[in-house]
């Protein structure tokens, strides 16, 4: 049977397509994020660190590149409107809307 995925999309305009990871690594890296956001704004550079002190061995195990995910994942919660940039130069800094 074949694998549950979710489309991730990316808020880029001019960038059309998406991207299907399995619904897991989805789930387990959404939730990492924010629960790291309900803590407080994050700069995108430590967002990757963050997620992985969050996952069971065996999710890290199975996940592949964690860095990637993070940033379909991130991505697509900023398509979503759950999580968003702040308007700043420099360092991405996000956060979760609420």
């Amino acid at each position: 049977m074949p694998e549950d995925r979710v489309a991730c999309r990316t808020p880029a305009s001019g960038k059309k397509g998406e991207t299907r990871i399995p619904k897991w690594k989805f789930d387990c890296i959404r939730k990492a994020i924010l629960e790291c956001l309900r803590e407080n704004q994050i700069p995108f550079v430590e967002l990757t660190d963050t997620v992985r002190k969050r996952l069971s061995s065996e999710e890290l195990n199975n996940m592949g590149s964690l860095g990637w995910h993070v940033t379909t994942v991130k991505l697509e919660l900023e398509v979503r409107g759950e999580i968003r940039r702040l308007p700043q130069k420099g360092k991405q800094i996000i956060e979760i809307v609420e």
